[in-house]
């Protein structure tokens, strides 16, 4: 308390107009396009949102291949909450894993070649909803907009983070 009996505690700040309005039409996309696409990718490829995701983002690795854990922070996941998805990946043949040869302590996933060739019969699809949904209603400025404003959040969440 201050000398004048007020507290030094700062009020808190709440969104107002705009800002809530963004704040929460961008929520809804966050909830809502994951499972729109999710619907895509399930019905036509047997996949999840997440496990195409991770399927992707080992196709893009030198080998095909990453640490759980790295894999675990690309896809936005917990590493247990990853080990489970990866463990249906690998009874399906996607995925298999194996001790990372630099460091035994750690585990590393690698794509398969059946893991591959079902990641590439299932983009065209994927890709084609994306761009049904997300692309196509975007015109190239607000395209631009929308990846300065991505790139500015999560920089400003990786310095938080640091």
């Amino acid at each position: 308390m201050s000398a004048s009996g007020e507290s030094d505690v700062p009020e808190p700040r709440w969104l107002a107009g705009d800002q809530l309005a963004a704040w929460r039409g961008f929520m809804r996309l966050l909830q809502t396009l994951p499972a729109v696409l999710g619907v895509q990718l399930q019905q036509d490829s047997k996949l999840s949102f997440l496990e195409y995701y991770v399927l992707a983002h080992l196709s893009e690795q030198p080998e095909r291949r990453l640490r759980m854990s790295d894999l675990a922070d690309l896809a936005g996941s917990e590493l247990s909450r990853l080990s489970h998805l990866v463990t249906r990946l690998e009874n399906r043949g996607f995925v298999r894993r194996e001790p990372d040869p630099l460091n035994g302590r750690y585990t590393q996933a690698i794509l398969t070649d059946a893991g591959f060739a079902h990641l590439a019969d299932s983009a065209p699809g994927h890709v084609g909803r994306v761009l049904d949904v997300f692309i196509d209603v975007l015109d190239p400025d607000e395209l631009r907009t929308l990846h300065r404003v991505s790139d500015k959040v999560l920089a400003r969440i990786d310095r938080d983070r640091g």
